[in-house]
């Protein structure tokens, strides 16, 4: 934490939550700050995890592609 007070969310954890600038809940949470973000109606939990509805249908192919992609 800076002297301002501010916290730095590492790049990799704000991609994974799918954080986007905006407005957070911060939430006191026994002695520690807990951070919710807002989701869009569109996101639902399906077995512990998040998962996007109405999107476009990803072949495995498509799912390989991206990942090299993201690895170059």
């Amino acid at each position: 934490m800076d002297k301002a007070g501010r916290i730095v969310i590492p790049a990799v954890i704000r991609e994974r939550l799918g954080m986007v600038p905006g407005p957070v809940d911060l939430i006191i949470d026994g002695g520690g700050i807990r951070i919710e973000i807002e989701t869009h109606d569109n996101v639902i939990e399906k077995d512990g995890r998040l998962v996007i509805t109405g999107g476009p249908m990803l072949t495995a192919d498509d799912i390989r592609e991206l990942r090299l992609a993201d690895q170059r």
